[in-house]
């Protein structure tokens, strides 16, 4: 969304309708570009680049707007979760990843049937292992977030 800066104050204006309600009475080109606006007393603001973040627990923040080159841009910072924060994240992406092996172990569930659909003994001993592994995933290294799905088999 664009933003702009009026230059004798620093407030700042998101989005074109915005700016264009601040000039009732100007008539605007479909397109207008960073001349227009620096005549009309602002500077278009433009979008700087977002800080490398290390998931789960880091995520990028706005903080405010500087000039570099002759340009605004806008700037962010990193923040880290709280234990809170980080507790709902962990438990989120552990209900997501409980739903997922759930849903794998319901899709095998055929392969524990009496009669085991004809799949002969060393098969109902590969789904045994496969359906093991999945119901250890909670215990697993890595869980909730970097965990690996064991490989269901052919």
């Amino acid at each position: 969304m664009a933003e702009y800066r009026k230059q004798s104050d620093g407030t700042l204006v998101v989005g074109t309708d915005a700016f264009k309600n601040l000039f009732p009475n100007t008539s605007f080109p479909k397109v207008f570009d960073e001349a227009l606006v620096n005549s009309l007393g602002y500077d278009w603001v433009y979008e700087g680049a977002q800080p490398s973040l290390t998931p789960p627990y880091e995520s990028a923040v706005r903080d405010g707007v500087e000039q570099v080159s002759g340009r605004w841009i806008t700037k962010y910072k990193v923040v880290v979760a709280d234990t809170d924060a980080k507790t709902l994240i962990d438990n989120g992406a552990a209900k997501r990843a409980r739903s997922t092996r759930n849903e794998l172990l319901k899709d095998s569930d055929w392969t524990q049937l009496a009669d085991k659909g004809g799949l002969n003994d060393s098969k109902v001993t590969e789904w045994s292992t496969y359906r093991q592994s999945l119901r250890d995933l909670p215990t697993a290294s890595g869980w909730p977030h970097t965990h690996t799905l064991p490989t269901k088999p052919s």
